[in-house]
């Protein structure tokens, strides 16, 4: 069961729906003022609740003394009887308000880190490759779009060929170079129960309305047995996330370093578009981590997770900027996030990285900072190593490589026009066997 901290919305009210009205969120700006009005009424209902129970253990004793005395009980019986069920009127409608309180405060999104950009403009924190020069890629026919959209609609593709070869070089690299940094690879599933995701930050629909999870189909037994809803991942932290619900972590243990290639799905993406840019299936590469509740801590292992992206992006000669994203960027769960965002030459209109339009860029990587907004509504605790109390440990979860973003960048930048082909970054060598990938052959 979720774990929320009640008290400290209810103590920071004008907080929680000033953090909604920034992340554009307005219609949710009462929630902590609706949930302080509750409260109240939740206490007088406590109230409520144990003087009937006092009065009904009251009873009990003089029940058993007339008992005793051989007198007659029938008055002091009905009043029992009459007590017992005011009494569950008022745990019932104490149990409504509590699950309305709770269904509020799920609903905040998490308290915004402080490193954050307040308003609605990026900051940009650094650059990578910022000065290689790029031309536009031509058709190379390691992708099919049009087989594609025959079989699965728009925002679909077939990688054939070095296309397939190239998606899996950079997941092999990215997972050679993470696991070199101490993080554990594994593969997770990309079936998830709907209530791990939604705990996760990820409900079925965003507040706009827009479709963010694809749920799958229950048949008619299943909903008789009442058996959990399912949805597809739309990012493998989800499924490494509910690793560790409904359990407790040592402090010692931490932090907890896990790292997975897999599938995601997005459906609210690739409708409107062509291109590997914005698709509805995709291979990306992330960590994943559970830490101590420290700020300073965390910061240090928010920068160690940039580095290695950085690392990563930078061997394989892309040129990026690193952008601390505003809070009217944030999704619901992230207290912070860096957006790690490639150059596009098809998608420029100037003539260095420095001087195009900002639709020339597009992220490719990212790191979001959770504080404990995922493991209070997964239940993933952490031991104290010096009292052995509980509390929560914090999450954060970093995009790697979105693989198909990832391979559009590398086609554009590698293209060599004089020669044909592409030519791959020399980290990539090794997992594909070659240097390069040939063009089309010309007559």
């Amino acid at each position: 069961m979720p774990t929320l901290d009640i008290y400290h919305i209810r103590d920071n009210p004008d907080l929680y729906a000033q953090n909604c009205l920034s992340r554009n969120f307005p219609n949710l700006a009462s929630n902590p003022f609706r949930i302080i009005k509750l409260m109240y009424y939740h206490q007088a209902l406590q109230g409520a609740a144990k003087s009937l129970r006092e009065r009904a253990n009251a009873l009990q004793i003089v029940l058993l003394l007339l008992k005793e005395e051989g007198k007659n009980i029938e008055g002091a019986l009905n009043e029992a009887r009459e007590v017992k069920r005011r009494l569950r009127e008022v745990e019932e409608v104490e149990r409504d308000i509590m699950t309305k309180i709770e269904g509020l405060a799920l609903a905040l999104p998490n308290i915004t880190s402080k490193e954050t950009p307040r308003g609605t403009e990026f900051e940009p924190i650094c650059y990578v490759n910022a000065d290689k020069k790029t031309i536009q890629i031509k058709e190379l026919g390691i992708i099919d779009f049009a087989s594609a959209n025959s079989t699965s609609g728009r925002g679909s593709y077939y990688l054939v060929g070095a296309g397939a070869l190239l998606e899996q070089a950079l997941v092999s690299y990215a997972l050679s170079f993470t696991t070199r940094q101490g993080w554990t690879p594994v593969s997770p599933p990309s079936l998830v129960y709907s209530h791990i995701s939604a705990a996760c930050g990820f409900e079925p629909r965003h507040a706009s309305g827009a479709q963010q999870v694809y749920d799958i189909a229950q048949d008619e037994q299943d909903k008789i047995k009442g058996a959990p809803e399912m949805s597809l991942t739309r990012t493998s932290d989800i499924a490494l996330a509910g690793i560790k619900a409904n359990t407790i972590i040592s402090e010692e243990e931490l932090p907890l370093r896990r790292v997975a290639a897999s599938r995601c799905y997005r459906p609210e993406a690739g409708l409107d578009s062509e291109g590997l840019y914005r698709v509805l299936e995709f291979t990306a590469v992330e960590l994943f981590a559970w830490t101590k509740p420290d700020k300073e801590e965390m910061e240090l292992f928010f920068d160690e997770i940039v580095d290695i992206q950085t690392d990563i992006l930078g061997a394989l000669g892309l040129t990026c900027r690193v952008l601390d994203m505003p809070v009217h960027s944030l999704s619901v769960r992230e207290a912070r996030r860096v957006s790690i965002e490639a150059f596009f030459p098809s998608r420029a209109v100037g003539k260095t990285p420095d001087e195009v339009h900002d639709a020339a860029w597009g992220e490719i990587a990212s790191v979001s900072f959770c504080t404990d907004y995922q493991s209070r509504r997964l239940a993933t605790r952490m031991r104290d190593a010096r009292d052995g109390t509980l509390g929560f440990p914090w999450t954060v979860s970093a995009t790697v490589l979105d693989v198909t973003r990832v391979i559009a960048a590398l086609l554009e930048i590698g293209w060599d026009a004089d020669e044909g082909i592409v030519r791959l970054p020399n980290v990539l060598h090794q997992f594909m066997g070659t240097d390069r990938i040939e063009g089309p052959k010309r007559d």
